[in-house]
C-alpha cells in the first residue's frame, strides 16, 4: 500500500541502459530521453564535464586531461562509479524541480547477464537517486514492446541488436525458453569498418566517423542499388589528413565477419528449439530489433539463410524501453517477467 501511494507521488521510469544509447521513459509522456552512453570527465579536477549527446561529440577530440568514457561494455557496467554519475545525471534531467519521493525504475538487461553484474545495475541506480530497481531481460522487454503474446502458449523469436550484444531469444509462457547472446552488435560493427579502412586503405577514421559510414551504405546484403560515399581520416603512413571513396560492397565485405556471427547465432537458437515452438515461429516470423536492425539488407540475409519471414519492428531503437515502460505501467499484468 505505501508502495503505490509513493508511486503516486514520484516519477516511475523504465531504462534502456544500453552500450551505445541510454533511453527513459515514464508513464505520462512516454520516451522522455535517448542520448548517447558517454560521459567526459577532467581527470585533473575529477569532475564531470558533458554527458550523452555533448560527450559523444569529445570522443577522439579530447586533450589529455578529458577523456571521453563509455561506462557500459557488451551491454553490463565496465565503470561503476561512471555510471551512477550517468544514470543520476540523465534521472535529474528527466526529474525537473523538488521532489520528495524517489522515482522506482525498471531496467532492461542482456539475458547473459551474471548475479554480479545484476548486482552493479541495481546498486548504480539506487545510488543514482532510485527508490526500488527491478530488472527485465532485454529479448522480452523487446517482446513486449513489439505486442507480442508472451503470455500465451505460442512460440516467439525475437532477434535484439544493440550496441554491445546480440539477444537472441525464443519466449513463450511469459519465459525464455532458449537465449543466445553473443558480444557483436553495433560497436563491433563500427570496430570492423575502422579495421577496414586501417587495412585496405592505410587510412584511420574515428569511432564517430565509422558509425556514420555503416549507417549511410553499410549493409548484410546487395543492395537495389550502388551507393557512394567519400571518408575523411588520417593517412597512417604520411599522418597527414586525406579522404577516400568507398562503395557499399566495400563496407559489405568490411561488415560481413560480424554478420555471419549474428546470423549463426539465430540459427544455433533455432536448431536449440523444441519443434512445437519451431513451428510457432515458421508460421508468425522472427522479430528483429534494436538499432542494429536498421542495417540495409539484414532482414534479407537472415530470410534467405533461415528461410523465415522476418519482420523489423516499427521503431527498433525504441522497442526495448517500450517494452520495458509496459512493464512499468502494468506491473501486475508483467510481474512474472522480472528477473531479480
Amino acid at each position: 500500500m505505501l508502495g503505490k501511494l509513493l508511486s503516486m507521488f514520484g516519477k516511475d521510469l523504465a531504462m534502456d541502459l544500453g552500450t551505445a544509447n541510454t533511453l527513459l521513459y515514464t508513464k505520462k509522456d512516454g520516451i522522455v530521453l535517448n542520448e548517447p552512453s558517454v560521459v567526459a570527465i577532467d581527470v585533473e579536477r575529477n569532475n564531470v564535464l558533458a554527458v550523452g549527446r555533448e560527450a559523444k561529440e569529445f570522443l577522439g577530440r579530447t586533450p589529455q586531461r578529458i577523456r571521453a568514457i563509455r561506462p557500459m561494455k557488451d551491454g553490463v557496467i565496465a565503470d561503476f562509479e561512471v555510471t551512477k554519475q550517468m544514470i543520476s545525471y540523465f534521472i535529474k534531467k528527466v526529474i525537473t524541480g523538488f521532489s520528495l519521493v524517489k522515482p522506482n525504475i525498471v531496467i532492461c538487461v542482456p539475458t547473459g547477464i551474471t548475479q554480479v553484474e545484476k548486482r552493479a545495475v541495481i546498486e548504480s541506480a539506487q545510488q543514482a537517486g532510485a527508490r526500488d530497481v527491478k530488472l527485465v531481460e532485454e529479448p522480452m522487454a523487446a517482446a513486449i514492446g513489439a505486442a507480442r503474446p508472451i503470455h500465451q502458449p505460442v512460440g516467439t523469436m525475437v532477434v535484439d541488436i544493440g550496441g554491445g550484444t546480440t539477444e537472441v531469444a525464443i519466449i513463450s509462457l511469459s519465459a525464455i525458453a532458449y537465449a543466445e547472446s553473443v558480444r557483436v552488435a553495433g560497436d563491433a560493427l563500427n570496430n570492423a569498418v575502422q579495421r577496414y579502412f586501417q587495412e585496405e586503405f592505410q587510412l584511420l577514421v574515428g569511432e564517430n566517423q565509422a558509425e556514420r559510414v555503416k549507417m549511410t551504405i553499410g549493409s548484410a546484403f546487395p543492395l537495389p542499388e550502388p551507393l557512394v560515399m567519400t571518408v575523411p581520416g588520417k593517412d597512417i603512413v604520411s599522418g597527414t589528413p586525406t579522404s577516400v571513396e568507398v562503395t557499399d560492397e566495400d563496407i559489405r565485405i568490411a561488415l560481413s565477419e560480424s554478420v555471419k556471427a549474428i546470423v549463426y547465432a539465430v540459427r544455433k537458437a533455432l536448431e536449440k528449439t523444441p519443434p512445437e515452438l519451431a513451428s510457432d515461429i515458421a508460421e508468425h516470423g522472427l522479430l528483429l530489433a534494436g538499432g542494429g536492425a536498421l542495417l540495409k539488407g539484414l532482414n534479407e540475409l537472415i530470410m534467405q539463410e533461415t528461410g523465415l519471414q522476418v519482420i523489423i519492428d516499427e521503431d527498433p531503437l525504441t522497442t526495448v524501453v517500450r517494452g520495458t515502460g509496459k512493464t512499468l505501467e502494468d506491473r501486475t499484468k508483467f510481474s512474472d517477467v522480472y528477473i531479480n
